[in-house]
């Protein structure tokens, strides 16, 4: 992820079983518990559980690739978040973290 997606939006990425940590610009550290990984559907299903800025009490994602014509995809990027008025500020993040997978891939 922080090397073919989003370079320099995360640092680094570690698995450790079903969690993984994203250490974001400035050290902070994201824990997600990943919920399921379809490589035939080619989704991501992922929580996560500490670590984000803003105070939520909960947070659900899927990323889904979809084929479309040759050469070209589409993603899914689906998030749920608690409470309610932390999703404004959440999509900001979810619109900023596509347009930077979206830059990242067309140079690649």
């Amino acid at each position: 992820m922080h090397k073919r997606l989003i370079p320099e939006y995360v640092l680094d990425t570690r698995i450790d079983g079903d969690e993984r940590y994203l250490t974001m610009p400035g050290g902070a550290v994201i824990r997600e518990l990943i919920v399921s990984i379809d490589d035939d559907l080619r989704r991501l299903a992922y929580s996560a559980v500490e670590g984000f800025k803003i105070p939520l009490t909960h947070h659900h994602a899927s990323f889904q690739v979809i084929p479309e014509r040759e050469g070209h995809c589409r993603l899914i990027w689906i998030t749920d978040v608690l409470p309610h008025e932390m999703a404004d500020q959440v999509h900001l993040r979810v619109v900023r973290g596509a347009q930077v997978m979206k830059e990242t891939l067309e140079r690649s």
